[in-house]
């Protein structure tokens, strides 16, 4: 009602966020979100345009969900972006973040999916012209020694069964809590570390192996309580009591896993697929992308596909490490779902290289040009191919993608996923790719 006192400078959207707002209109934009709200059960919700537009600047600008709700709540613009009015309360962060386990992973790639079939529609991108590219997305986790993840498990198996004791009125009983031998344990191995001298790998391997003995102890007591607790819950709380039952079941896997592949690190074998590197976050894997700086990173790998106009046209998230040759020829057929075309001309570094690759490119996708550096010695014919001008001009083509993945690392939270699991990490990376991506299509 007091609308007309306040001055239009204060209200008047800037340029980009009045070319987004209207983007974000379309009743297509809210489709893959509907089939999660009842209209007859249920109280009433956050609005899906609310929603969308508060994930959009939350993921533009790097912002936590506590410093979303205060800076929407403190700004007349934003308030005018998000559709809320001056008297209505801002939905908070736990709201926020509810809604977004709620929708998942898939219903944010479908949103996406709609902006670029939008765009095309629109003639805002052509899509003629892609490169390619893959980076990590670390996972929120810290560096995973043996020690510190056998003492991990320890300390949330010590917690989780105190937790179930307190709901089953101790009918499950507790177990000894040995957090305390393993933190001294871990202290020898820091003082260890220290030394210069080749025999401290060797003690080093003996202390985690007494680590390792309590873990297993540890689990073995645990089993016992968990059996005695499926017996012992009673109906009254029983959700409780269930709740914890399975996440302490889902605890003792991961430490199972974590044992037995410490004892294989214990005999020398230091070579193991799917290695376990947090019991957060168990689909994190280690990951080496031959950086000097950091020569491990422990997170999933993200493929990238961007169009000349650099709007991410394509993207998908691996867990592990597969080989980027791999990755290619479904990343081109992903982008021509989402386009309806195959790009006349494709790019990307020399990970992506197989002479398999560009023979489909070419003969069975209808690629016209394909840019991609041959690993290894080169036939003279080869030479000639990349020396000519319109392959060394897609390789610095190729080389804008770099700069693409910096800015969603610095600004749009792909650096690292605070959300943990698989999905969670989907979710966050759709969320920083929905933000390049409007932010470009607005400058369009």
């Amino acid at each position: 009602m007091i609308d007309y006192l306040i001055p239009e400078e204060l209200t008047m959207l800037d340029y980009e966020l009045s070319v987004i707002d209207e983007y974000l209109n379309d009743e297509k934009i809210v489709q893959p979100f509907i089939e999660y709200f009842h209209k007859k059960h249920g109280r009433p919700s956050t609005p899906l345009q609310v929603y969308i537009r508060m994930m959009f600047i939350k993921h533009m600008y790097s912002l936590s969900y506590e410093e979303l709700h205060q800076r929407v709540s403190d700004s007349i613009k934003w308030r005018r972006f998000c559709h809320i009015s001056l008297d209505a309360k801002v939905p908070d962060g736990s709201t926020l973040c509810k809604l977004t386990k709620l929708f998942g992973s898939d219903t944010l790639e479908k949103l996406n999916k709609i902006i670029i079939t939008k765009a095309v529609k629109e003639k805002k991108i052509k899509a003629r012209k892609v490169r390619i590219d893959t980076t990590v997305v670390e996972s929120n986790i810290h560096y995973p020694t043996d020690a510190d993840l056998l003492g991990d498990c320890v300390r949330v198996i010590t917690r989780t069964v105190n937790r179930l004791a307190e709901v089953t009125n101790d009918a499950a009983g507790k177990i000894r809590n040995r957090g305390r031998s393993i933190k001294k344990k871990i202290l020898a191995i820091v003082k260890i570390t220290k030394r210069r001298t080749e025999e401290k790998f060797d003690e080093i391997r003996e202390i985690t192996g007494q680590i390792t003995e309590i873990a297993r102890h540890t689990v073995a007591d645990t089993k016992e309580v968990l059996a005695r607790a499926k017996q012992a819950a009673d109906t009254k709380i029983k959700g409780k009591a269930q709740k914890l039952i399975n996440e302490l079941s889902e605890i003792i896997q991961i430490a199972d896993k974590v044992i037995e592949q410490t004892e294989e690190v214990n005999k020398g074998n230091l070579n193991l697929k799917d290695r376990i590197v947090s019991i957060f976050d168990p689909g994190a894997r280690p990951i080496k992308k031959g950086k000097i700086k950091i020569p491990t990173e422990f997170g999933r790998k993200v493929l990238i596909t961007e169009s000349e106009e650099g709007v991410i046209t394509h993207y998908e998230v691996y867990e592990g490490n597969p080989s980027d040759e791999l990755l290619l020829i479904d990343a081109i057929k992903r982008h021509r779902c989402n386009v309806g075309h195959i790009p006349k001309e494709v790019a990307t570094d020399r990970g992506f290289y197989s002479e398999d690759n560009e023979n489909a490119l070419y003969y069975s996708l209808g690629v016209k040009r394909v840019s991609i550096p041959k690993r290894g010695k080169k036939s003279k014919a080869r030479k000639e191919i990349e020396s000519s001008f319109w392959f060394k001009r897609l390789q610095r083509f190729r080389a804008g993608i770099e700069a693409t993945i910096s800015m969603l690392k610095r600004c749009r939270g792909l650096n690292r996923t605070l959300s943990r699991g698989t999905s969670g990490s989907k979710t966050w990376i759709a969320m920083g790719i929905m933000a390049h991506n409007l932010w470009k299509l607005a400058q369009l």
